[in-house]
């Protein structure tokens, strides 16, 4: 066994208490690529162990470690060597995980500069094994993060380097839909206070991803602090979109301007408020005749599928049983003409080129149907818990933000009744468009 190193800050728990809290931990040197570590971020907080070994210098004459968490510190309860170590525990525990990682058998890259590309495909690697969606990672690592900064290591990446990368993004034009070996063409970046807003909103989301991957290697001991990402702010107030929905003159002029096999999705969509990819995934036998219900599965948040049923109109029960007609329980209800699934962004094409035809502006998305199918509701006097429930939300949180303004309320009835008149003459050359609901 190896010499355990004194160290009068670090190797009691009075020392330990009397250390001021702070991020970067308190490093000591064991051997001389080798040091142990401990942090502790409050007061209030338990202690943390970690190690690091010192991989040379880069390019630009600046350190390179590669670090690693190692447990909890005794700071309140006697160290067990396991689950809590002291500082005599966090040495072994180091010494031994630096002759594993220097072990000729082991994996030489892993001593190597850990970069945002490394950090990235761990980050995508552990949300696949939590059974987590990883669609949104790989799009921001590919089209916005590794081409900028993927060959930067986490260790040296700075404060600056992630705002301006952040700010590019939000002045960017967004992203169109190319051929798949052709250039990557661009939307008109519209000068409006709206298309600000979406931009900055978007790079406040691949912001997100960067910072959950930095977050992840941090926890993973890749690197020694989070310091740096922590304190780079998103854009704020950007997140509230204007909620947008259809009048029902302008939802039936946008089914029929639907072909057959979208039309019907579209239907289905106002019929029952749920997402794109909800409805593309239902089968059969999730339509059920006798409760008029159809169930759906989301995998919002954290990744856990959830199961909830939406309940329908007499109109949505004749629709559905209509197109379940002749399915075997199995099946998938809406399928394209060609007999494949629906798939990822096949929509938005289609959604488009039906707003132009019927006449739209600005052309709606398919979202817009599950806002239409909310508003109307709420407008209807459905109460807004019923309204969370039948569109799989937990509580009213969501619908409240969005179309609680439209419920019918004791103050809007108030000021409608008892507000002051003024006697203003409309001009009457002036005829308002009228717009059916």
């Amino acid at each position: 066994m190896a010499r355990t190193v004194k160290d009068s800050r670090l190797q009691d728990k009075a020392a330990r208490d009397r250390l001021s809290p702070r991020v970067a931990p308190y490093f000591r040197s064991i051997r001389d690529d080798l040091h142990v570590g401990y942090r502790r971020r409050r007061k209030k907080d338990a202690g943390r162990w970690l190690m690091r070994i010192y991989l040379g210098m880069d390019a630009n004459g600046v350190g390179r470690y590669r670090s690693q968490e190692l447990g909890e510190a005794d700071d309140d309860h006697d160290a067990d060597g396991k689950q809590l170590l002291s500082y005599t525990d966090a040495q072994e525990l180091a010494q031994q995980k630096y002759k594993e990682w220097k072990n000729e058998d082991s994996d030489e890259a892993s001593l190597g500069p850990y970069t945002v590309t490394d950090a990235m495909t761990d980050y995508i690697t552990w949300l696949k094994n939590q059974a987590k969606p990883t669609r949104d990672a790989n799009s921001h690592n590919i089209t916005f993060i590794q081409p900028s900064l993927g060959t930067i290591e986490v260790a040296n990446l700075t404060k600056k380097k992630i705002e301006k990368w952040h700010a590019d993004i939000a002045r960017h034009p967004p992203r169109a839909r190319s051929s798949k070996d052709g250039k990557q063409k661009f939307r008109k970046m519209l000068d409006s206070d709206e298309a600000t807003r979406r931009r900055q909103a978007t790079a406040n989301r691949i912001l997100t991803s960067l910072k959950a991957a930095l977050n992840r290697a941090w926890r993973d001991g890749k690197v020694t602090s989070d310091a740096t990402w922590r304190r780079v702010e998103p854009f704020h107030s950007v997140d509230a979109a204007r909620i947008r929905y259809l009048p029902v003159a302008e939802a039936k002029r946008l089914v029929n301007a639907c072909p057959p096999d979208f039309r019907r999705l579209v239907q289905a969509a106002l019929q029952t408020g749920a997402r794109y990819g909800q409805l593309a995934k239902l089968v059969a036998a999730d339509f059920d005749l006798d409760s008029g219900t159809v169930q759906f599965r989301s995998r919002k948040g954290r990744g856990r599928e959830k199961i909830f049923r939406c309940v329908l109109t007499e109109e949505g029960v004749k629709f559905f049983r209509q197109v379940v007609a002749g399915l075997a329980g199995t099946d998938v209800i809406f399928r394209r003409a060609d007999g494949d699934v629906w798939g990822a962004s096949h929509q938005k094409r289609l959604i488009e080129e039906a707003s132009e035809h019927a006449k739209i502006i600005p052309p709606a998305n398919f979202h817009v149907t599950r806002h239409t199918w909310a508003s109307h509701a709420v407008m209807n006097g459905v109460p807004l818990m019923v309204v969370a429930k039948n569109l799989g939300h937990s509580d009213t949180r969501m619908v409240e933000k969005h179309y609680g303004h439209l419920a019918p309320s004791y103050v809007s009835e108030a000021i409608r009744a008892k507000a002051p008149r003024f006697g203003f003459k409309p001009d009457r050359k002036i005829v308002p468009m009228t717009r059916d609901r």
